[in-house]
């Protein structure tokens, strides 16, 4: 299957910035099982995504965050790959009127994503990649090495909220870092990484739909990440992921050491 990543980019634009922007800050929502926030806004983006995505790569299903279990599966399962999309990442935000949240799309095909796609409405911003030919922000090429630093330098990005309590109060009683955030979508997160604005990353419970396009994105940029049993973080799977990133092989050393007992 030949894919046209910027016609993929000019879908995602058109799709937040006619089905997110006009809702933001005037959104409906409504609470999942979980515990979990869902807005008129992610339903009437995935299916505005999907309908396009379906028009032009119909042997391809997507598997999104608002679908069920089951067919979250049955699309994981596809032999013709399968389209992963977060029409919102960071809906919380998005649902309180704070202007950090994107839409997220990724290709997995053959057990690999090929393609990722994550964009900021609200700053423009597009961070996308295709493997093995580079990440870039809108048109500048990312290299997340260059913004190396040490851990007592750095600031990273942290939800102690999904950590086990134990390292929460590690980290927060002797912090090993110059700073921390926790800005709530994790798709931009690791974005933000690959350019520098934070440079390191913590989060104890990625789904396959926060994670898979932003992963790459950060990996293309040769940023470096692994999970907290020091293996890869994407798995065509649906397992949650206990996951730890940084701009560089070095930082995520020296992070991931500091984060043991």
């Amino acid at each position: 299957m030949e894919i046209n990543i910027k016609q993929l980019i000019s879908i995602i634009k058109q799709v937040a910035q006619t089905e997110l922007l006009p809702r933001f800050q005037h959104v409906t929502k409504a609470y999942k099982a979980d515990g979990s926030i869902v807005t008129e806004a992610d339903i009437a983006a995935q299916h505005a995504i999907q309908q396009q995505l379906h028009h032009l790569y119909p042997d391809t299903p997507l598997l999104g965050e608002e679908m069920s279990e089951n067919e979250q599966l049955d699309a994981l399962n596809n032999i013709n790959g399968v389209w992963v999309l977060d029409p919102i990442d960071g809906t919380s935000n998005f649902s309180h009127g704070l202007p950090y949240y994107c839409v997220s799309l990724a290709l997995i095909q053959h057990k690999e994503v090929q393609l990722g796609i994550v964009y900021d409405p609200e700053r423009d911003e597009c961070f996308h990649a295709q493997k093995n030919q580079g990440a870039f922000l809108n048109d500048r090429q990312l290299n997340a090495p260059e913004y190396n630093t040490t851990l007592n330098k750095a600031i990273v990005g942290v939800d102690l909220k999904r950590l086990p309590s134990a390292m929460a109060a590690q980290i927060a009683s002797n912090p090993p870092y110059a700073s921390q955030r926790s800005l709530g979508s994790i798709a931009l997160d690791w974005c933000w990484v690959s350019t520098g604005r934070i440079q390191a990353y913590l989060h104890g419970k990625h789904n396959l739909w926060d994670y898979c396009a932003c992963w790459l994105i950060l990996t293309e940029a040769n940023g470096a990440s692994q999970t907290m049993d020091e293996e890869c973080v994407f798995t065509p799977t649906m397992a949650h992921k206990f996951a730890v990133a940084a701009v560089s092989d070095q930082l995520l050393k020296e992070w991931f050491l500091a984060l043991k007992p």
